[in-house]
């Protein structure tokens, strides 16, 4: 059977009703291109470093790279001077008598430090 003249669809057939899913599909594309657009922007700036901004001069550099300066000649000065000294294994040992008169002098020093602290209790 063979319909007259009008271009009529039956009802459940493609196009049916006036419900049109194109417009739907459209903003759902859209909606997904732009999150993609956003996506691959933010992995660009992340992934893409800038070269860092020149970093201005620190007013005390100069003077701390001066100090340094001073610091190594300072120390090649002390190893120069520590060069020039007797080592301990060189050096000679103590006399006798002046390690008899350094413990005299030790002992008279502990028993003159008890007889002050034995003052000092006695008077309080």
């Amino acid at each position: 059977m063979r319909r007259s003249g009008t271009n009529e669809s039956a009802g459940g057939e493609a196009g049916a009703g006036r419900h049109c899913s194109i417009g739907l599909v459209q903003g759902r594309l859209a909606l997904l291109l732009g999150g993609a657009v956003v996506a691959g922007a933010t992995a660009y700036r992340f992934l893409v470093r800038r070269p860092p901004a020149p970093v201005a001069a620190d007013p005390h550099a100069e003077a701390l790279k001066s100090k340094l300066a001073e610091s190594r000649v300072v120390a090649e000065d002390r190893e120069e001077f520590e060069a020039a000294e007797t080592t301990v294994d060189q050096a000679e040992s103590i006399p006798p008598e002046l390690g008899d008169r350094r413990a005299t002098v030790h002992e008279q020093g502990r028993q003159l430090a008890e007889q002050m602290r034995r003052g000092s209790s006695a008077g309080e």
